[in-house]
């Protein structure tokens, strides 16, 4: 059991919670339904999982004066001037697993960087507007945190409007067992049905 009275320990384990929970929604999908878009804006499984992972490689390396081994893997700060969605899709040439793989590695540098460095040690993020971009690792970590767990629940809907499966988090789905879901969303559905004009 891990110490959660220690910060940098609480908010470790919430962050590496969050990026599982975010990589566990594509356990099982072909490269079609991981890469399909889901919303009216193209959000797609795959995507937000690649968003998240360069994210992650933004925030804990270059912030922090952090070169990673294999920063060629990511999406460049440059590409966005012609495509502002780089990140939030796979390309042909990119797979699941490949991106997992890169998702992982990423965690890994993130963490080490959390490891090394105190909770105040000063970071510079040089894309947030100037008088905000002085930043410390503590800070980084809750944004952090904060995105991949709203991506998390991006993925969480995607998913259950992909093939119903839902949960919360490998393990523990948090849903009640052998509930009337149908019935559930039809007394759901009259309830808002009362407010029509």
């Amino acid at each position: 059991m891990t110490d959660m009275g220690d910060p940098k320990t609480a908010l470790l384990r919430y962050l590496r919670q969050s990026r599982d929970d975010l990589v566990w929604k594509l356990d099982g999908l072909s490269e079609r339904d991981a890469r399909l878009p889901r919303t009216a804006t193209g959000n797609n499984l795959l995507g937000v999982v690649k968003h998240c992972l360069n994210v992650e490689a933004g925030y804990f390396g270059p912030t922090f004066g952090r070169e990673l081994p294999y920063a060629d893997e990511l999406v460049p700060m440059s590409a966005y001037d012609d495509d502002p969605q780089a990140d939030w899709y796979a390309r042909e040439d990119e797979t699941k697993d490949g991106i997992v793989d890169l998702y992982r590695r990423v965690a890994a540098f993130a963490d080490e960087t959390i490891e090394q460095l105190p909770l105040d040690a000063p970071g510079r993020v040089p894309w947030w507007q100037p008088d905000r971009q002085t930043v410390t690792l503590q800070r980084i970590i809750v944004h952090v945190i904060y995105d991949v767990s709203r991506h998390a629940g991006h993925a969480d809907i995607m998913r259950e409007q992909l093939d119903r499966s839902v949960g919360l988090q490998q393990g523990n789905t948090n849903i009640p067992d052998g509930y009337d879901w149908p019935a559930y969303v039809a007394r759901l559905t009259d309830i808002a049905d009362r407010f029509s004009a």
